[in-house]
């Protein structure tokens, strides 16, 4: 339900007045949590995939004191891409990234003190991945947070947005402590603790329609159909 309200809700996130569209997004977090945003120099916001993610993606553009960068990964249909892009950069307080360019550019932004908008909990199979458990379960997992830190020398702090009555709600985090160290797999794994702990206040509004659990170890048995075996 909540997957289809987020995808209608996109009808005024992307085209009503931006009055009315921020009326209806609210900003949680401690005092340190909101200065530390507002904060100049480099910092990357760990938003994962809740079905408020383009929501919270506009409001931290619309709060933002310079452009925000996204990474963007094309849609398949060339209409809905359009439509999408535009939506997401409504604001025109946006950098955006494409996925098949590198981090190359994404690493320099972060030096020169930019805010990355990073939604790393994603399966992208087993030559991208590493396996650290998401809510007790071993799961193929994008290591970028740890490593777009550690190369850009960032600061991580969360964003989880979660839809309410009103519309939706934007919590953010203080920066992280300890993050990141030296260990790429230790920092997944808090990532996916991070996470597990923000999707325990609200399960049904986490984008489950990515497949967390696609790419299995090698030897364990498919979670979907079709699923791709690690080797």
């Amino acid at each position: 339900m909540q997957f289809a309200q987020s995808l209608l809700d996109r009808a005024w996130l992307w085209h009503a007045p931006l009055r009315l569209v921020e009326q209806r997004l609210r900003w949680v977090g401690s005092d340190l949590a909101m200065a530390q945003l507002a904060q100049e120099g480099p910092k990357i916001v760990f938003a994962p995939h809740f079905v408020g993610l383009d929501a919270g993606g506009l409001a931290l553009t619309l709060k933002a004191s310079k452009p925000v960068a996204f990474i963007f990964v094309p849609q398949h249909n060339k209409v809905m891409d359009a439509w999408v892009n535009q939506g997401r950069q409504r604001t025109g307080n946006v950098k955006p990234y494409f996925r098949h360019e590198g981090v190359k550019h994404i690493m320099s932004g972060l030096r020169h003190g930019e805010m990355l908008h990073l939604s790393p909990d994603m399966d992208f199979g087993p030559e991208e991945s590493v396996f650290v458990s998401f809510m007790g379960v071993p799961a193929a997992t994008v290591p970028s947070l740890s490593r777009f830190a550690r190369l850009g020398r960032a600061p991580v702090m969360s964003l989880v947005t979660r839809m309410t009555p009103q519309g939706y709600e934007m919590e953010v985090s203080e920066m992280w402590s300890d993050f990141p160290t030296a260990d790429v797999q230790a920092d997944t794994q808090r990532m996916n603790d991070e996470l597990a702990k923000a999707i325990e206040r609200t399960p049904d509004q986490y984008y489950w329609v990515h497949k967390r659990f696609k790419t299995r170890p090698e030897g364990e048995p498919a979670v979907y159909k079709k699923a791709e075996i690690s080797r």
